[in-house]
């Protein structure tokens, strides 16, 4: 009997342990956004349009480029190592789904789609840094 409790314990003990290593192995969510450089990035769209710059402080800040405003809902679809795919929904004003392929950590490429304020949109575009002040 002691030592069937014993085994038992030891098996649990196991198990806990392989339970706990995974979930702290893994990589922070959307990591590579997080690591590329900050400062002033400007947008060059493949539209046409004039380029747009935008001040990068985490990096995130390049999903949502249509939808500014906070509290927007996200789920990410795709989470690599040079591109992650980010689904979003801004309660009233629309939706996007947002893929950013990282080049380096101060060029991206970003493709963007959606609804803002009950119209379409659709870009395409270079981010690049060009300041590491905003």
């Amino acid at each position: 009997m002691r030592r069937t409790g014993m085994i038992k314990l030891g098996m649990a003990a196991i198990a806990a342990a392989y339970a706990v290593v995974p979930a702290a192995a893994q990589a922070p969510e959307l990591e590579m956004l997080d690591n590329l450089d900050r400062g002033s990035w400007t947008l060059t769209f493949r539209s046409g349009e004039p380029s747009q710059r935008i001040c990068l402080r985490t990096g995130r800040e390049l999903i949502q480029l249509r939808h500014r405003q906070p509290g927007c809902e996200q789920f990410v679809v795709r989470d690599g190592a040079d591109e992650v795919t980010v689904q979003y929904t801004c309660r009233g004003n629309g939706y996007g789904r947002t893929t950013i392929r990282r080049e380096g950590n101060s060029l991206v490429q970003v493709d963007s789609q959606g609804i803002v304020g009950g119209a379409p949109f659709s870009m395409t575009g270079e981010a690049r840094r060009t300041s590491p002040t905003c």
